[in-house]
């Protein structure tokens, strides 16, 4: 297990809010075949996680108009929030056609595929799939929130996008999560 070393590499604050069209899912002037970068977090902690892992991540790449186009290692670490077995985790850059709320529709149709139940907040999981950033777009819908509301929290998410996007992560943001124990998982 490790402790995350702070990070001296400094990022410009991110341009402002990407106007919406009327639907709220693609961002202004972007059309359907238009491509998006979007990252999303994965997670699990029941059944056999790695293999759900990367289960999920052919079929990602399967998703129409997407190719994943960066993974990150796989990590375990303790249940935020909640109890149960240690998650494996990780974060993939898809380069995607999919508007945001199709990509959403995408993702939670994959967890239903993987036996995701929701009984509870937090409850221990199948496959969990969150979109956390989607180009530079803020959004504030019923449905998704971009970026992730709680992404900057979480070591299991800024970790691994820290190692396929550095320049996302705020050292900072690294920082004030060091304390939150996440250990890389070796390769097969």
């Amino acid at each position: 297990m490790r402790r995350l070393p702070p990070r001296r590499k400094t990022i410009a604050e991110p341009p402002g809010p990407t106007p919406l069209s009327a639907d709220d899912s693609t961002p202004a002037g972007h059309g359907g075949a238009d491509r998006h970068d979007a990252f999303v977090a994965l997670g699990a902690n029941l059944g056999d996680a790695r293999a759900t892992l990367r289960h999920a991540l052919d079929a990602l790449a399967r998703l129409p108009g997407t190719a994943v186009t960066a993974v990150s290692s796989f990590y375990r670490t303790a249940p935020v929030d909640s109890d149960g077995p240690d998650y494996l985790n990780a974060v993939a850059r898809l380069r995607t056609a999919c508007a945001p709320l199709e990509l959403l529709d995408h993702l939670q149709a994959l967890e239903d595929a993987a036996g995701r139940q929701r009984p509870y907040r937090n409850a221990p999981r199948t496959l969990d799939l969150d979109v956390l950033r989607y180009d530079d777009l803020r959004l504030d819908v019923p449905r998704l929130q971009l970026p992730h509301p709680r992404m900057y929290e979480r070591a299991f998410v800024l970790v691994p996008l820290a190692e396929i996007a550095p320049g996302l992560v705020p050292p900072d943001c690294l920082a004030a999560v060091a304390g939150q124990v996440i250990s890389p998982i070796p390769s097969d």
